[in-house]
């Protein structure tokens, strides 16, 4: 194992799983330049090893491996409580849709083809990380605007006093864009916040899951407004935008 640090951790441990010696020096220093803590191995058995015995943050790892393989190594983790809540990156060179879909039903929260710009690389690892960040102390549990109620708790919506079932998916876009009114999304964006592995190609998923939403408050779906060309909000303004 090789271990990159800074020496005031600015930024959470990142296990890099490449057996590609080069590759993985360079995406090493990249990490290393924007302040993570960065860790290497080479095998698969090797990344579970140190996964186990230093719990990083998140693991970039590479699906073909000497050894166990990445698929193999996600599914071990993701499978033992202590390391189950470690968020997990596939970098791979397989682009076939089913390649991926069968990545993340593994377990894995996101994944990069080779060859990736380092921008995109950041940008994907800075993103899934957000996921991990605590909600503020003062995180509402229950949000009521315009007739819609919101039980973050409960996971629970009421519409015009309807109670209202939807999917995680569309309870979670439902609780970003409520949670800060008249603030335009990108689908990107969304997508950021309340990606699952059952949805992970492409942002076009993001519009099914708002068509479905819009539908199932009823009178209350006219808050969700889309901006052309950009995303979505939720709008409450007595005339639309």
């Amino acid at each position: 194992m090789v271990a990159f640090s800074q020496s005031i951790q600015s930024k959470p441990k990142i296990l890099c799983v490449e057996d590609d010696v080069n590759l993985q020096k360079n995406v090493s220093f990249i990490l290393w330049k924007e302040g993570y803590e960065v860790l290497c191995a080479r095998t698969g058995e090797e990344a579970v090893k140190t996964a186990k015995s230093e719990r990083p943050d998140l693991i970039l790892l590479d699906l073909v491996l000497p050894g166990i393989d990445g698929l193999k190594v996600c599914s071990i983790l993701k499978k033992d409580p202590a390391t189950a809540d470690i968020l997990i990156i596939m970098v791979t060179g397989k682009k076939r849709i089913e390649d991926i879909v069968l990545g993340l039903k593994g377990y894995a929260d996101d994944y990069v083809t080779k060859p990736f710009e380092p921008q995109l690389l950041l940008a994907r690892i800075q993103a899934v990380l957000r996921r991990k960040i605590p909600p503020p102390a003062d995180h509402k549990t229950i949000m009521e605007i315009d007739g819609i109620m919101i039980n973050r708790g409960a996971y629970e919506v009421f519409s015009g006093g309807r109670k209202v079932r939807l999917s995680k998916t569309e309870f979670d876009i439902l609780v970003l864009l409520a949670g800060k009114p008249n603030l335009v999304f990108t689908r990107s964006r969304i997508l950021d916040c309340v990606r699952e592995d059952s949805y992970p190609i492409t942002e076009r998923v993001v519009d099914y899951h708002i068509t479905g939403l819009r539908k199932k408050l009823g009178r209350g779906g006219k808050h969700i407004h889309t901006v052309r060309g950009v995303g979505y909000k939720f709008n409450i303004e007595d005339n639309p935008s």
